[in-house]
Parts: C-alpha cells; structure tokens; sequence
C-alpha cells in the first residue's frame, strides 16, 4: 500500500516525499522501503493501545504501570 502510494504521488514530482512511521516491525516488510523517521522498532507481535484496536475494540485499554 505505502510502495504504491509513493509511486502515485511521485508522478507528481514532488520536491520532496519522506516516509514517517510511528511503529516499524522488523523482518516482515514485504517491500523494501526507505523510511526517513522512524519512531519505534518492534518485534513482529500484534500491537493494541495507545489508539490502536483490532475491530474497533480495545482502543481503550488501560496502560500497565512499569
């Protein structure tokens, strides 16, 4: 989806275009790509909280005091 994105919108020659990514999971891109920031790296596990859910559930899960 992303791959495809940037090919679209660099046909519209774009001074610049940057991909910025909040959560990269390491070792299962499909697609190489450049990712000029990145917030975190994490292992390849199902991620839910902080605004994420899976069927529009669990967005609000308490955080686990650490």
């Amino acid at each position: 989806m992303i791959a495809y994105l940037l090919r679209n919108l660099s046909t519209r020659k774009p001074q610049s275009l940057e991909v910025c990514a909040l959560l990269v999971k390491t070792g299962v891109q499909q697609v190489d790509l450049d990712i000029r920031y990145v917030g975190f790296e994490i292992p390849a596990v199902f991620v839910v909280g902080y605004g994420l859910d899976y069927d529009e559930r669990y967005r609000n899960l308490r955080t686990s005091a650490r």
